[in-house]
């Protein structure tokens, strides 16, 4: 199920890829709108939509089953009557005459069987020596047929997980291709005169530019494609090209992060942004738990055009195998999330991968802090993850979460809040260790006392005095594996 699921994303991705170069690198006319090229829009929501009906398709197939049923539990009575008592003498006395009394009787047996006590089980089985001559063989062969019945029932059970895991992943696939034709119809031609204005100055710089092209969005910060090269053979910097399309439009433009560092002889596509507002640094302390040397925590932090994205996963347990749990959610996250997927699909995605791939209780927190470098605005999205906390000046704040881990259940039900944050703020991001390490029920506010009496400024000596001190508390004896990564947020 998961090489077809793949299959479909890898066709879906191929198809939107096709459709968008159709619709960009096709002849237009200076001055007119890509968006006016609706056939391709109106195609790519099409795929969405196909997407979407495909996965209510696996909504609407049978729900997850908490609990036998009772037509389930009548065939595992007719299995034990013609296996055990169908040669009985006493079977219509037991079944006809008592038949009330006995499937009673049988009854409070599934239950105490479903229960998983074996001394009830086994007071049960001598109260029914005096009610059935066969009370062993009857026990025992109920006893069988329950758990083989319930083993199936958990098998069904885990195939509408897939079902369901698939059916989310379907959605977001769908989710996306309607952000990118969204994208797509917010991309035009500059007006002619600034385009005019563009070419002049850059001819003075000796690059040929082919095609201007501007992403309109509404937060109204230039975005601006510039088809270009240069002429004669010469190496200009991105960054210098940046400079000058700065002078051009009165801001401080820088080329996209995935842009290539040299513009030469040969025609490029590249991404101009306005300036972020912010810059970040951050910096992380981590120690293992006693005599294990592989840590169960992972993070990742990550920059792109207009966004500082901080993930922190707790791997259930620690070692190698909650290593390797966390390790993919923070792979995945990240991938994700700076790919342009939202916060909200990105822990769906992971989720459902998660469930898809479970066993024997994998699960893993989640925990994402996704920074707007222009606004300062921080978004938080946590999953069994533990507290953040945000430091500014003399007061600390504190972001929680009751939610469920990733992995657990095929619904994520994540929590989502979103702060300010302004000139010198800091994020602190721990795991469950850092916190369990402090005095019981005094675990927040023992961490900002420690957070304000710190008086270092760089991120990482931060996260070094946070994590000493916590380990004071536990006489430098680490019972959890234990991160705190650190994030300092300043002007430019």
């Amino acid at each position: 199920m998961q090489m077809w699921m793949i299959a479909m994303l890898a066709f879906s991705v191929i198809l939107i890829v096709r459709d968008m170069a159709k619709l960009i690198f096709t002849d237009r006319k200076k001055g007119k709108p890509i968006y006016d090229a609706y056939p391709q829009k109106e195609k790519m929501e099409r795929y969405a939509r196909s997407f979407q009906r495909l996965a209510h398709t696996f909504y609407d197939m049978p729900n997850y089953q908490e609990q036998l049923t009772q037509t389930e539990v009548w065939d595992i009575f007719a299995q034990v009557k013609k296996n055990v008592c169908r040669e009985c003498p006493q079977k219509e006395k037991c079944w006809s005459e008592k038949e009330n009394q006995t499937n009673q009787r049988v009854f409070e047996l599934l239950q105490i069987i479903e229960e998983g006590d074996p001394d009830r089980f086994l007071r049960a089985q001598g109260d029914w020596v005096g009610e059935c001559v066969q009370a062993a063989h009857f026990t025992e062969t109920l006893q069988r047929i329950f758990f083989e019945t319930r083993e199936e029932l958990l098998y069904r059970n885990r195939l509408i997980e897939n079902r369901l895991a698939v059916a989310e992943q379907l959605n977001e696939v769908a989710r996306l291709i309607q952000k990118l034709s969204a994208d797509v119809s917010d991309i035009s031609t500059v007006p002619t005169l600034m385009e005019e204005k563009i070419r002049r100055h850059f001819q003075k710089q000796h690059i040929i530019v082919k095609q201007v092209w501007m992403l309109s969005k509404p937060d109204e910060k230039w975005r601006i494609f510039l088809t270009m090269r240069t002429r004669g053979g010469q190496c200009i910097t991105m960054k210098e090209v940046a400079r000058q399309l700065s002078q051009v439009c009165g801001c401080r433009m820088v080329p996209s992060r995935e842009s290539r560092a040299i513009l030469n002889s040969e025609m490029k596509t590249v991404l101009f942004t306005e300036d972020v507002n912010y810059k970040v640094l951050y910096g992380v302390a981590r120690i293992t738990r006693e005599k294990e040397t592989v840590s169960g925590d992972n993070y990742a932090c990550a920059c792109t055009d207009d966004q500082f994205i901080m993930c922190l996963s707790d791997g259930m347990g620690s070692g190698v195998e909650a290593c390797k749990e966390s390790e993919t959610v923070v792979e995945l996250l990240e991938q994700f999330v700076t790919s342009g997927f939202s916060r909200e699909t990105a822990a769906r995605m992971v989720n459902s991968a998660l469930v898809l791939q479970r066993k024997n209780g994998m699960f893993s927190s989640v925990d994402v802090c996704s920074l707007d470098l222009y606004t300062g605005i921080c978004e938080f999205l946590k999953a069994g993850a533990a507290t953040t906390f945000i430091r500014r000046s003399n007061w600390v704040e504190t972001i929680t979460s009751t939610s469920m881990a990733a992995g657990l259940v095929q619904q994520l039900d994540f929590e989502k809040t979103s702060k300010k944050l302004y000139d010198g703020d800091y994020l602190i991001m721990v795991t469950d260790g850092v916190l369990d390490a402090l005095p019981d029920k005094q675990e927040e506010e023992t961490m900002k006392e420690i957070i304000l009496q710190a008086q270092e400024e760089m991120p990482r000596e931060l996260g070094r005095y946070i994590l000493e001190k916590v380990l004071s508390y536990s006489n430098y004896k680490a019972y959890d594996d234990m991160t705190v990564l650190v994030a300092g947020m300043w002007k430019k």
